[in-house]
């Protein structure tokens, strides 16, 4: 993986060249922005710049080739081991960081999911960040920064990237070989995120999005059992619910542009447009946007581990509240 591999982020690729050309990288660096839009990737290729024989990223030499193999000594990855980073992986990590490199000019430790360190292992790993030798460099992954350490995140520079662009993805997904339609959709469910784009949720944005949509335009007011047993389905797919939210944002969003009568070509969901249109009008432009306040209200309480089930309960008591309610 080198820079030019990588879609997009420019500003950040010319950042990171212009620190290596003039040898004035940073001990540590913290990568920001939302999941799969490729800061894993840029750590990769400059680690990969940095280690290559030939100071390109060659691809071919002995450096570039350990880099691909994820086998190569001097560097390091540390992940999260269930829903945390421990102590003992910092400390088993400093304690390797303290010989000088075998093979490259410096070691370096990647830290993917840094916002998963738990105090105890974000304070051990001050001390490295505290009194870094110059062949050490530390590169920090986040997509929550504001959960890492302060005293962390000012130790290090951070770089954040960007969401992609979903003209920049769909782009990518043509060249896929995915239709104008499906390109359009998963553009616009992807959140600017190519991983989520191309990842093994997308028969889930392209399938079930229709059952989900309808499922919520046929309740009614009245439906209570009916409401709670989708809304049990729903919650007991812990890792799916996320996803869930933003199929249905995304519908309602282009139900609120039906409303406000905009263009139909901004529409993401071309294929449910008869179903777009007909909620349309049974909305009201409060109604409208008191839903979509719901449904973001929604997404942010599931990112803080509230009761599944109470959350999809209260997001289709909303969602199904008549306009004249509202």
């Amino acid at each position: 993986m080198t820079f030019d591999n990588i879609i997009g982020h420019e500003r950040q690729k010319k950042l990171l060249r212009q620190a290596w050309n003039n040898q004035r990288m940073a001990h540590a660096y913290l990568f920001t922005g939302a999941e799969g839009i490729g800061k894993r990737l840029m750590a990769t290729a400059l680690v990969r710049l940095i280690f290559c024989e030939h100071q390109t990223g060659c691809g071919t030499c002995a450096g570039c080739r350990r880099i691909d193999h994820n086998n190569h000594p001097d560097l390091h990855i540390l992940e999260p081991e269930g829903s945390f980073i421990k102590i003992d992986a910092i400390r088993e990590l400093q304690r390797e960081l303290q010989h000088p490199p075998l093979e490259a000019p410096r070691r370096i430790c990647l830290i993917d999911g840094a916002d998963k360190m738990n105090p105890a292992a974000g304070n051990a790993l001050l001390k490295t960040l505290e009194e870094p030798r110059h062949d050490v460099m530390l590169i920090l992954i986040s997509a929550h920064p504001e959960a890492v350490l302060e005293t962390i995140r000012s130790r290090c520079q951070q770089l954040p990237f960007a969401r992609l662009d979903q003209a920049m993805i769909a782009k990518v997904l043509k060249q896929q070989e995915f239709s104008n339609d499906e390109c359009r959709i998963l553009a616009s469910l992807s959140e600017g995120s190519l991983k989520k784009a191309l990842g093994s949720d997308r028969e889930f944005y392209l399938e079930q999005r229709k059952t989900l949509f309808k499922a919520v335009c046929t309740l009614s007011p009245g439906s209570i059992v009916p409401m709670l047993e989708l809304a049990e389905k729903w919650a007991a797919d812990k890792d799916q619910l996320e996803d869930l939210g933003t199929v249905l944002l995304s519908c309602y969003r282009d139900v609120f542009l039906v409303v406000s009568q905009g263009s139909s070509s901004l529409l993401a969901n071309t294929d449910l447009k008869e179903r777009i249109i007909h909620q349309a009008g049974r909305e009201s432009l409060p109604s409208i946007q008191h839903k979509l306040d719901a449904l973001l209200d929604f997404q942010y309480h599931l990112r803080r581990n509230v009761n599944r089930q109470l959350a999809v309960e209260r997001l289709l008591i909303q969602l199904v509240q008549p306009k004249a309610a509202m």
